[in-house]
């Protein structure tokens, strides 16, 4: 590798204009402070596979962002995780400049020395997680600070080499990120038509209107205390759902990074690891509704998986009246918030619900199955451009592989 660039971080940050420093304090921004809407505040929780999520974000007010406005993001920085996961980390691109670097966050300004994609991929190495884990102060949840920061050892080429490097892993980068989207349209649109056909009841009738708008006759239901088109029924999720019989199960400490079969547990990472053991692995006839005990997340898998650890329910129909589809919609549409920490699985199953005419119910399967097919297809496809980026990544690092 020509023209490399060695030291500890923070020097080499400084030399180039930029900076290290801590988000703000619990004393400077309380709990009572954040808004409905305003300024999005990126917290440890807001950062997912080194871009920040906007899932769960919470907002400042603008009063508060200006009076704060040392902690206000530029594109290219990087925030870090100051405790618990002190890997944890998020590139801010274009459209996050301006968002607020939230208490519990570290926010490192590259400054010219570095190309702010390729330091983010120097900071997610085997090496560098490791290194920083190792310096994380505290006896019982690591922190990180400047100083330890500062101190990380830098070992790569100089810019105009970063860059080459960066523009060839970006390019994985993108696909995948372009493939999450579409699964997330995907999502949404399923659950349009679902709303659409099974809250609002304006499914095609015989004549392909809209059910209920065109006049289809309604009837009330004492038990939802709500109508419901003629020929549907009411009852309880307990009705329409079986367990699969229980399985052996993957530990969480025999998750691995990479293997043949992806593990799927209640957790709110879709594949949570990896196993080679096939005597875990379930094959599903027609899709799994995977259903968190105690964290209420509801996936659908309609592919071979093995099974997390404790907690994780695996859920089909009990006849095809109710196809997988369409039991997925009806799981994920049920608000169990309620009942705080505890087993949800019981109120789940005791829930009530609009049973619909077997018809309506096999034409939704049909119309949602594409959908369902091409999200599974994503998933595979970014299993296997993540293998390659996790592949190049040491080798482009440390010159093995090199960019013309």
């Amino acid at each position: 590798m020509n023209n490399k660039m060695t030291g500890e971080l923070g020097e080499l940050v400084k030399s180039g204009d930029g900076k290290i420093h801590t988000g703000p304090f619990g004393s400077q921004l309380h709990a009572s402070d954040y808004v409905e809407d305003g300024i999005p505040c990126i917290m440890p929780a807001n950062m997912k596979n080194s871009r920040v999520d906007l899932t769960s974000i919470s907002y400042i007010s603008e009063l508060d962002a200006k009076r704060l406005s040392k902690y206000l993001v530029k594109e290219n920085d990087i925030i870090y995780s100051r405790r618990g996961d002190v890997t944890q980390k998020a590139l801010i691109r274009q459209n996050e400049a301006g968002y607020f670097c939230g208490t519990g966050c570290l926010l490192l300004r590259p400054g010219s020395n570095f190309d702010a994609r390729f330091l983010t991929y120097y900071l997610s190495t085997s090496e560098i997680q490791k290194w920083i884990v190792s310096q994380a102060v505290g006896a019982t949840m690591p922190n990180l600070n400047t100083g330890i920061l500062s101190r990380l050892p830098f070992n790569g080429p100089e810019k105009l080499e970063q860059s080459k490097i960066a523009d060839v892993l970006s390019v994985i980068e993108n696909k995948i990120e372009l493939n999450n989207q579409i699964n997330t349209e995907l999502e949404a649109m399923a659950k349009t038509l679902y709303d659409y056909w099974f809250v609002q009841f304006d499914f095609p009738d015989a004549d392909g209107k809209p059910y209920k708008s065109s006049g289809g006759k309604m009837v009330y239901s004492k038990v939802l205390k709500r109508e419901i088109p003629e020929g549907w029924n009411n009852g309880i999720v307990q009705d329409i759902i079986d367990k699969v019989p229980s399985s052996n199960r993957v530990p969480t400490k025999e998750f691995k990074d990479t293997g043949e079969y992806p593990i799927i547990d209640q957790s709110q990472d879709f594949i949570c690891g990896y196993t080679d053991d096939e005597s875990t692995v379930i094959k599903p006839e027609m899709a799994h509704v995977i259903f968190g005990d105690h964290t209420r997340v509801v996936k659908l898998v309609n592919f071979d998986y093995a099974r997390g650890a404790d907690g994780t329910q695996v859920l089909i129909a009990k006849s095809d009246k109710i196809p997988s589809y369409l039991l997925y919609q009806i799981v994920s549409d049920i608000d169990l918030s309620n009942y705080g920490y505890a087993r949800h699985y019981k109120f789940l199953k005791d829930t009530k619900c609009v049973i619909p005419n077997r018809l309506v119910a096999q034409c939704f399967q049909e119309k949602v199955k594409p959908f369902h097919e091409r999200i599974r297809d994503n998933i595979f496809q970014n299993q296997q451009l993540e293998k390659l980026r996790d592949w190049l990544l040491p080798m482009l690092m440390n010159g093995q592989v090199t960019v013309k």
